[in-house]
C-alpha cells in the first residue's frame, strides 16, 4: 500500500503549494509588501464585521471549537492509533511528521514574525496572530489524515477536496470572528497543507527506495 501513486505528479503538487506558502510568507516578512496586504486585510475586516449575523456567527465558533488542540489532539490520537493498529507504518510516520513539522513551524513563525491581532475578537485569543495556529492546525490535519487513510485514486482526490474546503472555511472562520487578518489564515492553510504534502512525499521516497531495495535483495537471494 503505497504512500504516493504518482511521484512525477505529487512533486509537482507539492512544489506548488510550496512554492505558494514561500510567496506568503516572503510578502508579510517585507514591509512594502505588507502595507499593501494589510490594507486588503483591513477592507476585508470592515466586510466582515458588516456582514456578521448570528447565526453565521455560531457557526464561525464551532469552527473556532473544532480548531482548539482538545479536538485536534484526539483526532489524532485517533488517527495514529487506527493506522498502528493497521500497521500501515509508512502512512503512520507520514501522517506524524506532518503533526509534527507544522507544530514546530507554528510557534517557530509566530515568533519570528509577531504580529499583532486585530481589535475586538469575537473569541478567547493568545499569542501572536501570522500564521493562525487553528488554519495550519485543521488544514495539516484534515490533509494528512486524507493521504494517510485514503488510498490514491479518485477517492483521495474527492476528500482532497473537501479537506481543501473544510480548511478555506476555517480560514474564513478567523477573520470573521476577528481572531486574525485574512492572510494570516490563509497563509495558515498554504502552511498546513505543505507540511501534510511534503511530509507525504518524503516518506513516500524513503518507502519507494526501501521497496526497491527489498525487491532487489529478493531477487540476488533467489538467484543464489
Amino acid at each position: 500500500d503505497q504512500v504516493l501513486a504518482a511521484r512525477r505528479r505529487d512533486a509537482v503538487v507539492t512544489a506548488a503549494v510550496l512554492a505558494l506558502t514561500a510567496a506568503a510568507f516572503a510578502a508579510v516578512a517585507d514591509h512594502g509588501l505588507l502595507a499593501h496586504l494589510q490594507q486588503a486585510d483591513d477592507a476585508c475586516r470592515r466586510l466582515m464585521i458588516s456582514g456578521r449575523s448570528a447565526p453565521v456567527t455560531a457557526v464561525a465558533k464551532v469552527f473556532n471549537w473544532l480548531g482548539l488542540v482538545y479536538v485536534t489532539l484526539p483526532v489524532r490520537i485517533a488517527i495514529a492509533g487506527f493506522l498502528a493498529l493497521r500497521r500501515r507504518w509508512w502512512h503512520l510516520a507520514a501522517f506524524v511528521a506532518a503533526i509534527v513539522l507544522s507544530e514546530v513551524l507554528i510557534g517557530t513563525l509566530k515568533g519570528i514574525y509577531d504580529r499583532a491581532r486585530p481589535p475586538g475578537s469575537l473569541v478567547v485569543t493568545s499569542g501572536t496572530s501570522f500564521p493562525s495556529g487553528h488554519s495550519v492546525a485543521a488544514t495539516v490535519t484534515v490533509v494528512a489524515a486524507v493521504i494517510a487513510l485514503v488510498p490514491p485514486g479518485r477517492a483521495r482526490v474527492a476528500w482532497g477536496a473537501a479537506a481543501a474546503a473544510f480548511s478555506v472555511l476555517m480560514a474564513l472562520s478567523r477573520a470573521y470572528l476577528g481572531a486574525h487578518w485574512l492572510s494570516d489564515a490563509l497563509a495558515g492553510v498554504l502552511l498546513g497543507a505543505s507540511c501534510a504534502l511534503l511530509a507525504a512525499f518524503a516518506v513516500g521516497e524513503l518507502q519507494g527506495r526501501w521497496t526497491a531495495r527489498r525487491s532487489g535483495s529478493l531477487s540476488a537471494w533467489w538467484r543464489c
